[in-house]
């Protein structure tokens, strides 16, 4: 991770928060003083740490970190009075969101990077692998369209056709899309 986005009221707060990230290796850190400001920066910039610190001015900061969670966009950590963190944490932990009680101790406010930091490799692997299997359906879907088109042009049988695709991709040392890709257009309109 090395953008972090802090969303804070206080400005001393802001300034502590960033004071703590800066040495960690985050490039980028900015700051926000309303959640309305936040998403409007969220439409031109991309953040892998939101930190917000409640409360907001302009809206309940537990959704706030909700609706961040909700969408994905990087890890949460929400910093709550010490009175309000059970039950906040309790309620935000199935969207994702890390709670950290106030006053903040550095120490645990270092092992809740570190969870985000670690949570947030684990959603990278998991959307990596979810798009090469998106593909890897995408191009099955391909070939059996292809293998329906020899089926139904060729009056092969389905093993015939599926044997007639892998051959033509060695023959051509190309990949069994690439063969469905050319059959598909060749007869398909």
């Amino acid at each position: 991770m090395d953008s972090a986005l802090i969303v804070s009221s206080s400005e001393k707060g802001a300034e502590q928060l960033c004071s703590l990230l800066a040495p960690s290796g985050f490039l980028r850190i900015g700051t926000a003083k309303t959640s309305g400001e936040a998403r409007r920066i969220l439409t031109s910039e991309e953040y892998d740490l939101f930190i917000v610190n409640s409360p907001l001015p302009d809206e309940s900061s537990d959704e706030l970190a909700r609706r961040l969670a909700d969408m994905m966009f990087g890890e949460v950590l929400y910093l709550v009075r010490e009175d309000s963190y059970a039950e906040l944490s309790e309620r935000l932990s199935g969207y994702g969101v890390i709670c950290v009680s106030k006053p903040i101790h550095k120490s645990a406010f270092w092992s809740a990077v570190r969870l985000a930091e670690a949570s947030h490799s684990r959603y990278l692997r998991m959307r990596s692998e979810n798009i090469r299997l998106q593909q890897k359906i995408d191009d099955i879907r391909v070939i059996d369209r292809a293998k329906c088109i020899l089926i139904s042009n060729m009056k092969m049988t389905e093993p015939e056709a599926h044997k007639f695709i892998e051959r033509q991709a060695m023959d051509r040392r190309s990949t069994r899309r690439q063969i469905a890709d050319s059959i598909l257009k060749t007869y398909e309109y």
